[in-house]
């Protein structure tokens, strides 16, 4: 059985990731209760996949972000479990990586379909470039978005451009507060 690869983000209700700039600072920290779903979803992965700018902006925190001052009991336990996760980083630029994790320097699709065919627990990807590279490739089978209630005007677009349609069906919709709306979606295959 195919392992599932699920692509999630927080985005801004325009569809950015990140703005002009590649701010990420629109949303301002998640609520405990956003972070905490974020967790869950998390310790049901089995691999993470990243694109660099993701795994430079995820490698500079937390490794140790269970040690940083009044870290909640969720952001520790996140902490913990992103170190113990294997990691794949996909980058031409990067020389070493660490945290249980695996440089992959050639062709990201073909490693991501093997991976796949591996079978196993799901795996989530991160970073634009490299989920709209699953995402053109037909390889993602579920996608979460936290939408926050701002407007970013341009920046980094969760979806890329497709050449055709890809229908999916809803399979949650939860609210969050400060105007957070969680909607997750499966590609109908």
């Amino acid at each position: 059985m195919m392992r599932k690869l699920i692509f999630g983000m927080n985005v801004t209700l325009d569809g950015y990731i990140a703005a002009t700039g590649d701010d990420i600072g629109w949303g301002g920290p998640p609520s405990d209760e956003l972070f905490q779903w974020w967790l869950d979803q998390e310790l049901g992965n089995s691999m993470s996949l990243y694109g660099r700018k993701l795994w430079e902006t995820m490698s500079s925190y937390w490794p140790t972000g269970d040690q940083q001052p009044g870290a909640t009991p969720a952001e520790i336990e996140f902490a913990r479990n992103w170190r113990e996760t294997p990691k794949v980083v996909f980058s031409s630029t990067i020389g070493e990586v660490g945290w249980n994790t695996r440089l992959v320097t050639g062709d990201a699709v073909a490693e991501i379909t093997r991976l796949k065919a591996e079978g196993g627990g799901p795996m989530e990807i991160g970073g634009a470039t490299l989920a709209g590279a699953a995402m053109r490739a037909g390889l993602i089978d579920e996608y979460m978005l936290a939408t926050y209630p701002v407007l970013a005007g341009g920046g980094t677009p969760f979806f890329t451009a497709l050449d055709g349609w890809v229908n999916l069906n809803l399979v949650e919709t939860r609210t969050f507060p400060g105007g957070v709306v969680l909607t997750r979606y499966e590609t109908r295959r």
